[in-house]
């Protein structure tokens, strides 16, 4: 199985290109909306969804420049609901520095992330593809369904797996599987637009499955974020609402409690019952299992390094060593 550094090797000079689009697409003639976006622009982070859009083209031999400008467009719908995740989520640390909203406030935040939304939908006109256009419609519209749920399932200590799913489903998944498509779409390989499609679904699942698990096992330094920030928020992920179904009487009193209130007061004890549970090895099972029906999507595409590292992607999704 290669490892990130190796597969985004695959497409370096895409890689840069996209990121010349992307900072060139900054440039704004108000200093504030320039200062804050390539703060967080510049963080970098993994570009995962970028890459998927740059790796999918490639496997189904794209030859042009169009998928620069689809892979920028991921990347600057992803940033945005990154500042409003922040602001809704009073976060002050993201990608192990201070998150946007902490050091230029919660307007700023809010502001700078609608200018990268308008940016992206002014970016769509370019690829000048009506079908590109409501498939990141749909899927911008989607992701902010998912904020919705989960700002509806906060601090309910009655929320189930499936609605746990519906969140990540949309909140996260969604935009994963328009990247892919998107490179399928580019590429003129219409028929494979819905194995693709999946295919991120199930990649974008097992990631934040994976996500939701590391934010009790891993520490501060590695997550990149603080541990615990879920239960700080009162957020039910996987690993809890797991836990509250498993936990004897004391321990469900407990995480409901954590869930209504919030709050890192417990969070030893509820990392005790998680692991008691085997929470986070239930949350695994699932992820494994969304692997699983990823790869089996990539069936049907051409056998080449590209396609390759598509599925060397969906195991390090649950590996996470990057």
């Amino acid at each position: 199985m290669a490892d990130i550094k190796t597969i985004t090797q695959l497409v370096n000079d895409d890689f840069q290109a996209t990121n010349q689009v992307i900072f060139e697409q900054l440039e704004s003639d108000v200093a504030l909306v320039n200062q804050l976006g390539h703060y967080i622009v510049a963080a970098g982070g993994k570009r995962l969804r970028p890459l998927l859009v740059l790796m999918v083209a490639n496997a189904l031999g794209y030859q042009g420049n169009k998928h620069h400008i689809a892979a920028a467009i991921v990347e600057f719908i992803h940033t945005a609901t990154l500042l409003h995740d922040d602001v809704v989520d009073e976060s002050d640390r993201r990608r192990g520095r201070e998150t946007a909203n902490a050091l230029f406030g919660n307007a700023a935040s809010v502001l700078v992330g609608d200018f990268l939304y308008t940016r992206s939908f002014q970016l769509m006109v370019k690829l000048d593809k009506m079908q590109i256009m409501q498939i990141l419609a749909d899927t911008t519209n989607q992701i902010a369904e998912g904020e919705v749920l989960q700002l509806m399932n906060c601090n309910d200590p009655n929320a189930t797996e499936a609605s746990y799913f519906e969140v990540i489903r949309n909140k996260t998944a969604i935009l994963f599987a328009a990247a892919c498509q998107l490179g399928a779409i580019i590429s003129g390989h219409d028929e494979l637009a819905d194995d693709m499609h999946a295919y991120g679904l199930h990649l974008g699942l097992a990631f934040q499955l994976m996500d939701d698990a590391l934010d009790y096992t891993a520490d501060s330094e590695e997550l990149g974020k603080n541990v615990g920030d879920d239960l700080a928020e009162g957020k039910p992920t996987l690993p809890l609402i797991y836990a509250k179904q498993q936990a004897d009487e004391a321990g469900e009193a407990l995480i409901r409690k954590c869930i209504e209130n919030g709050g890192l007061e417990h969070l030893s004890e509820i990392q005790q019952i998680i692991k008691q549970t085997k929470s986070i090895e239930y949350t695994l099972t699932k992820a494994n299992h969304e692997v699983v029906l990823a790869k089996q999507r990539l069936e049907k595409m051409p056998n080449n390094p590209f396609s390759n590292a598509l599925a060397d992607l969906a195991d390090l999704a649950v590996a996470r060593t990057f």
